[in-house]
């Protein structure tokens, strides 16, 4: 069965500037990961970075998706290509869970369905804007407690402009230069906004997603972690992005524009970029197999 299907899980950016923690989208670049059933867990990697060993995160979401159907995880090999960067904010963590429940999913027969993948994955991973996206794609606003995804309209003719810095931002670096207390101005700033951006999908506005994007609540207290990152975003909106903000905990920064403006943006952000890369995708699928 393992040679018969392929699954593509789709990279992601979460938050989307002011929707911290609530927000997501998916992108049209893809984990891909094979299956069988083995002696005993096996895994073999090629891609991004270095992961190795049977405590993988693909290892991992597969057997909570078995545990939480009440079934005993066989051994799997698993073979995965992962073009994701790493600890980069484009959800290269939660693309590997979503993939591992995914598997369980798959090897019980569709007992979890979609719906049941992303509420094991959410419950594992504790990003939903990063979960829900992978698994249905697009735009989707999500809650992890209690699990709740519901996908966004998805605009034509718009694309992702990625500066992915050389350097990573791990997570939990991430989450410790947040403060534990927020100005009532600043949540009211984020509340707004975040709220600006289902209005202006859904009403195809998107003009305002230039204020939509806007955060007070995580970006300007991550800004240390990527020098030139809140100057970046400002770089990006005055040269046409729709959007802008930073990927997860950073420090790629994504910027929303028309085909028109791909390249003048990605100019805007070369310095921000510096040695690492940039990439151009368009909105992505959720996770879906591919008979091969």
């Amino acid at each position: 069965m393992g040679h018969l299907a392929r699954l593509y899980v789709p990279a992601t950016l979460a938050n989307l500037g002011s929707g911290f923690d609530a927000l997501g989208v998916a992108l049209d670049l893809y984990l891909e990961v094979e299956a069988e059933p083995g002696q005993e867990d096996a895994f073999l990697y090629e891609g991004e970075g270095q992961v190795e060993g049977p405590d993988n995160l693909i290892h991992q979401g597969y057997r909570a998706g078995m545990e939480a159907l009440g079934l005993h995880p066989e051994s799997l090999t698993i073979r995965a290509f992962n073009p994701i960067p790493l600890a980069r904010g484009m959800g290269s963590s939660s693309a590997a869970l979503v993939a591992g429940v995914a598997l369980a999913d798959r090897f019980s027969g569709g007992k979890l369905g979609r719906e049941g993948v992303f509420r094991v994955a959410a419950s594992l991973e504790g990003h939903p804007d990063n979960v829900a996206p992978a698994v249905y794609g697009g735009f989707v606003a999500a809650l992890a407690d209690p699990p709740l995804a519901i996908p966004l309209p998805r605009p034509q003719g718009v694309y992702f402009v990625l500066a992915v810095p050389p350097y990573e931002v791990p997570t939990p670096l991430a989450r410790a230069a947040l403060p534990e207390v927020v100005p009532l101005k600043d949540a009211v700033f984020n509340l707004a906004r975040s709220a600006l951006w289902p209005a202006a999908l859904c009403s195809g506005r998107l003009e305002a997603l230039r204020e939509a994007c806007r955060d007070r609540l995580h970006q300007p207290h991550r800004a240390h972690l990527m020098p030139g990152v809140l100057e970046a975003i400002e770089a990006a909106l005055k040269a046409g992005a729709l959007a802008a903000s930073v990927g997860g905990a950073g420090p790629t920064l994504a910027a929303l524009v028309r085909e028109e403006d791909i390249e003048k943006v990605a100019g805007a952000l070369e310095a921000y970029r510096g040695e690492g890369r940039t990439l151009v995708l368009r909105i992505g699928e959720g996770l879906f197999w591919k008979e091969t």
